[in-house]
This record gives structure tokens, C-alpha cells and sequence, in this order.
């Protein structure tokens, strides 16, 4: 297993893996301020590459707002173990039976998150079993497959691991210019070397079989829409994973809150934390803590 020293948790927050029937899990986990209105908890799930750090600047404030935070890595990403070359592991079925296993593990009713892969990995646990959560949001995570462009670039990613060691690939990656879906933006995580480390970490065959998803994801947004669960869209102003046009008339079909924001692409809760967070609250307040 790579070795990978991971970036100090936010102020008032602990690391540790999460035990649960289906494995352990890395998480970051942040509790609400204490002396204000405990509101809810949250389990907030990252995209394609990503990690729980990737929203490291969103737990003080949600905290503030009353709210618990988990962030987790998902099987075979970065500090969650995983196989390294069974790519069956990593069925969207078996992730999805992850998340259910992490809000059970939890106890608590959630407010469930997911972050682009995350947003359909949550949707496909939320199909299987609505009854842990709360609430459902998707953050740039849209009703199908990802866009041409993208899908040309997990292409270009599946054929370099076929050939090259992952340090080799990230070297290309640097080289194009890490794109948010395959190289994970640099912007708000940290250093380059933590992105590379963070790289290192992943296990191939989880890149390989969910970079294999967001390619050919059908559309399940009718299935979602009949899911008795408040629904949230949230994304940036723009996006080139999955078109902001193709965000909202999702949201209009899920009868979904919508926010978009200001000066974010792909990743807003990289981009703009501070407003993300707000979004996230201002929801959950409406949706309330009971299933």
C-alpha cells in the first residue's frame, strides 16, 4: 500500500478509518460547534481521482451552521484500501453498497453528498435503499454519461495505465494539464506533491472501472425522481464534464433546489467553499433530519 502523508484534518476535526460490514473507510470527520443547534450530519462522498480532502474547506463552516460533516475516501481510493487489480470490486452495485454500509456503520440519518462520480455513486445507493438519508445532493454530478471531450480523456487515461506505471502517468497528466475529472484540480487541496502522493495511492483498478462508468452511465434520473427524498443540484457557473444547461433541466425532472455558483467550474466545493457550504446548509435547514 503506498504511503501517503495526508494533509492535517480542519480545526476541530479527526481522521480515522470507519468500520463497517463491507471494510474500513478513510474519513475525515468534523463535528458541529458546540453550544449552537445540532442540525444534522452530513456524508459528503468526492469525485473521479478525488478524496475526503477535497472538501477540507467546507467543514468549519458547516460546522458553524450546526452541522456534522464525514468525508470519506470510497474503496481504492486514496487511504481506503482496496484491490489493486479486480476491477468487479468497484461495480457502481458494490460502491453503492459501500455507502449504505458507511451510513450504517454511522447511525445517524444523513444528509448524502456526492461530488460528480461521488454525486452517481450516491444515486445509485439512494436507489437501492433511500431509508439511511435525509437528503440528497449532487455537485456537479449529472443524469448520465460524462461529456465527448471528457470521455476522450478517461480514454487517453485507461490506455496509459494499460502501458505505464502510475507515476508515469501522472508525469502525463502534469504534462496535459490535469483536467478536474482526471487530474484533479491543484487549486485548494495543496501542493503538487500531495496531488502526486494522492495519485500514487489510488488503486488502478478502481480508476479503471469507474473512469468506465462515466463513460457509459445511463440516464436514471426518472427512477431518482420517483424517490420520496428532497433533491438539491448544485454546480458552478460553468462546467465541462457535464454542461450547466444539462444541471438544470436535470434539476427541473428531479423537482430538485438548484444553485449555481458564482466564479466555480466542476469543483465548487474547491473553487468556493465558503458559498458551497452555505448552499449545502441553507438546504438541509429546509429539508429538516428525519427520513
Amino acid at each position: 500500500m503506498t504511503t501517503f502523508t495526508a494533509s492535517a484534518p480542519p480545526p476541530g476535526a479527526r481522521a480515522y478509518q470507519l468500520r463497517t460490514d463491507r471494510g474500513d473507510f478513510a474519513v475525515v470527520d468534523a463535528p458541529a460547534v458546540p453550544g449552537i443547534e445540532q442540525r444534522g450530519v452530513a456524508l459528503l462522498l468526492p469525485g473521479f481521482t478525488g478524496s475526503k480532502e477535497d472538501f477540507h474547506r467546507m467543514h468549519e463552516p458547516l460546522a458553524e451552521r450546526g452541522y456534522r460533516s464525514i468525508a470519506l475516501d470510497g474503496r481504492g481510493q486514496h487511504e481506503s484500501d482496496g484491490p489493486a487489480e479486480d476491477e468487479s470490486a468497484y461495480a457502481q452495485g458494490e460502491l453503492a453498497r459501500d455507502v449504505l454500509a458507511q451510513a450504517a456503520a454511522l447511525g445517524s440519518p444523513l444528509h448524502l453528498v456526492g461530488h460528480s462520480l461521488g454525486g452517481q455513486i450516491a444515486r445509485a445507493a439512494v436507489l437501492l435503499d433511500h431509508s439511511p438519508f435525509v437528503s440528497l445532493t449532487l455537485i456537479a454530478s449529472g443524469p448520465a454519461q460524462i461529456s465527448d471531450s471528457q470521455q476522450q480523456r478517461v480514454k487517453l487515461l485507461h490506455d496509459a495505465l494499460a502501458v505505464m506505471t502510475m507515476a508515469e502517468v501522472w508525469e502525463a497528466i502534469l504534462a496535459m494539464g490535469p483536467p478536474e475529472e482526471v487530474g484533479g484540480p491543484a487549486r485548494g487541496y495543496g501542493r503538487v506533491e500531495q496531488l502526486r502522493q494522492r495519485w500514487l495511492a489510488h488503486k488502478p483498478a478502481q480508476l479503471l472501472a469507474t473512469g468506465r462508468q462515466l463513460c457509459v452511465e445511463p440516464n436514471r434520473v426518472s427512477e431518482l425522481a420517483a424517490v420520496p427524498l428532497p433533491f438539491h443540484v448544485l454546480s458552478g457557473a460553468r462546467d465541462d464534464t457535464w454542461p450547466v444547461t444539462v444541471l438544470d433541466d436535470m434539476a427541473v425532472q428531479l423537482r430538485a433546489h438548484r444553485t449555481v455558483v458564482p466564479s466555480a467550474e466542476h469543483s465548487p466545493n474547491l473553487d468556493q467553499p465558503l458559498p458551497t457550504a452555505h448552499a449545502l446548509a441553507g438546504f438541509w435547514d429546509k429539508a429538516g433530519t428525519a427520513p
